[in-house]
C-alpha cells in the first residue's frame, strides 16, 4: 500500500464510493411500490422497515469495533455480500417475514458498512503523506454519492418504463439489475483495497471478536475524555432529529401545497434526482469552505442555514417555493456531511477511527426515531408547517456544538503571518487526535456505523436510502 500515492488512493476511494451508492440509486425509486404490488400494506411497509433502524442500533458500535480491530477490508467485503444477498431475496420476496428479512440483511449491512471505507481512505491517505489534507477527498466522495444516486434512480426511471421483461415485473426489474452491479463492485472491492496495516493471519477473526469489546468501549472512553468530541457526536442527535423534515414530511408537506397527491408525487421523481444533484454540488464545494472559513465555523454555518432552508419548506407557500428550500436544504446537507466527518476524523488517531464513527453514526438512529414520533404527532395536531419549524429550530439549534472544536483549534494554531495557514492542521480544526494519547483502563476507558419510513442516511452518509 505504502507504493500508493495519495492521488491513487483518492481514486480508489471515490470509485468505489461510487459503486457502493449506485444499486441504492436504482432501488430508491421503486422500493414502496414494489413492496405494495407483492401486497403489503403501507402499514406493513413501516413496520418492515423498522427492522434495519433496530438492527442498526444494536451492531453499529461492536462492528465499528471489529473494523478497527480486524481492518477495513474484511469487513467491507462481508458488508457488500449480505447487501448482494438482501437485493437478491428483495427480488423475490413476497411475504412480510421475507421482507423484514430483507431489510434485517439491511441493517447488517449498514452497521458494516458505516466507517471502513472512509477510514481506509484516511489512513491510506496519510500513510502515503502524514501531511496530506483529506477532507477535500471526503467531499468529492460526497458529489461522487450524489451523482451516482441521481444516475441511479434516472436508470431505474428508464427500466421502469421499458416495461416488464418476460416474467419479471417492470418494478422488479431495477432490483436485479442492482443485485447485478452490486456484485461488480464486490469484485472490484477485492481488487483495488488493499490494507494499510500488516497482513493478518488465520487466526486474526478469533481475536479481533474478542477484542472488538475493548475497542468500543475505549472509543466511548474517548468521548468521556474529549469536550470536542462529545460534542460533535452530540450532533448527530440534532441532525437525525432535523432530518424527518426533509426525508419523511416533505411529501406530505408538498401535497398540501399542490393540493394534489398524484401531482405532487409526479413532482418529487425529477426533485428528488435534482436534489442528490445539488447535494453533490455542495459537497464538492467543501474545499472552499475549508480555505474560506475553516471547518468548525464552516460546519456551524451550514447548520443555521440548514434550519433556515426547512424553514422555508414549511412556511413558503406554493410548490414552487417549497421545492426551491427543499433543493437548498440539499445543497447545505450534502456540503455539511464531508466537514463534520473531517472534524471527527481529525479527533481520532490510532485504531479507534472506525468506531468512533460508528458511534457518530449511532447517535442520529435514536435522534431520528424521536422525531419520527415527535414531529409527526405535531404534524397530525397542528399541521406540517408547524413541524417542519420545529424541525428547522432543531437543526440549526446543533450549531454551537462545533464552538468547542473551534476553540481548540484557536487554542492550539499559533500565531501565524497574515496569510500563512497554520503549519500543522490544514483543516483548521488544530484539535490534537484524542486518539493520539495512551488510551485504556489507566485513562478511564472502560474494558473491554431511520431509518425513515423506507428509502430514506446517518450524517457520515449521503443517505439513509435502502435497500
Amino acid at each position: 500500500m505504502s507504493a500508493l500515492t495519495v492521488r491513487q488512493v483518492r481514486l480508489r476511494y471515490l470509485t468505489l464510493y461510487g459503486l457502493r451508492w449506485l444499486p441504492t440509486g436504482l432501488t430508491i425509486p421503486v422500493m414502496i411500490l414494489l413492496m405494495q404490488e407483492r401486497g403489503l400494506t403501507l402499514s406493513q411497509i413501516g413496520l418492515v422497515s423498522t427492522a434495519q433502524g433496530l438492527v442498526v442500533l444494536a451492531l453499529e458500535l461492536p462492528t465499528g469495533g471489529l473494523a478497527d480491530a480486524l481492518g477495513s477490508r474484511v469487513v467491507l467485503v462481508t458488508a457488500w455480500a449480505v447487501s448482494l444477498l438482501s437485493l437478491g431475496l428483495f427480488a423475490v420476496a413476497d411475504s412480510f417475514a421475507l421482507f423484514f428479512l430483507v431489510w434485517a440483511l439491511q441493517g447488517v449491512y449498514r452497521a458494516l458498512d458505516s466507517g471502513p471505507l472512509d477510514s481506509w481512505y484516511v489512513e491510506s491517505t496519510l500513510a502515503a503523506d502524514r501531511d496530506a489534507d483529506y477532507e477535500p477527498g471526503l467531499g468529492f466522495a460526497g458529489t461522487v454519492a450524489g451523482i451516482t444516486i441521481a444516475g441511479g434512480a434516472l436508470l431505474a426511471g428508464g427500466l421502469i418504463a421499458l416495461g416488464p421483461v418476460g416474467p419479471v415485473s417492470a418494478l422488479t426489474v431495477p432490483v436485479l439489475v442492482a443485485a447485478a452491479l452490486q456484485a461488480v463492485a464486490l469484485v472490484v472491492l477485492l481488487i483495488l483495497l488493499v490494507e494499510t496495516g500488516p497482513a493478518r493471519g488465520a487466526g486474526a477473526l478469533r481475536a479481533s471478536v474478542v477484542a472488538a469489546p475493548r475497542m468500543v468501549g475505549q472509543a466511548v472512553g474517548l468521548l468521556r475524555r474529549s469536550r470536542v468530541l462529545l460534542a460533535l457526536v452530540s450532533v448527530e442527535l440534532f441532525w437525525g432529529f432535523g432530518m424527518v423534515t426533509f426525508e419523511s414530511l416533505l411529501p406530505i408537506r408538498l401535497a398540501d401545497v399542490v393540493g394534489d397527491p398524484e401531482r405532487a408525487a409526479a413532482m418529487l421523481g425529477p426533485a428528488n434526482s435534482a436534489a442528490w444533484l445539488v447535494s453533490a454540488a455542495g459537497a464538492a464545494a467543501t474545499p472552499l469552505l475549508l480555505r474560506w472559513l475553516g471547518a468548525a465555523p464552516a460546519a456551524g454555518l451550514l447548520r443555521i442555514l440548514q434550519g433556515v432552508t426547512v424553514l422555508g419548506m414549511g412556511l413558503l407557500a406554493g410548490p414552487a417555493g417549497v421545492l426551491v428550500a427543499y433543493l437548498a436544504c440539499y445543497a447545505v446537507h450534502g456540503a455539511s456531511n464531508p466537514l463534520h466527518l473531517g472534524l471527527l476524523h481529525r479527533q481520532v488517531d490510532g485504531p479507534y477511527r472506525t468506531s468512533v464513527i460508528s458511534l457518530n453514526s449511532m447517535m442520529g438512529q435514536p435522534g431520528f426515531a424521536l422525531g419520527a414520533v415527535l414531529l409527526t404527532a405535531l404534524a397530525d395536531r397542528s399541521g406540517v408547517g408547524t413541524a417542519m419549524v420545529v424541525g428547522a429550530v432543531a437543526l440549526a439549534a446543533a450549531a454551537p456544538l462545533y464552538l468547542p472544536a473551534w476553540w481548540a483549534g484557536r487554542r492550539a494554531t499559533p500565531a501565524t503571518p497574515e496569510g500563512a495557514g497554520p503549519a500543522t492542521d490544514p483543516a483548521g480544526t488544530g484539535a490534537e487526535p484524542v486518539g493520539a494519547e495512551p488510551v485504556g483502563p489507566a485513562a478511564g476507558a472502560e474494558p473491554a456505523g431511520a431509518v425513515p419510513p423506507v428509502g430514506a442516511a446517518a450524517s457520515a452518509e449521503p443517505h439513509r436510502a435502502a435497500p
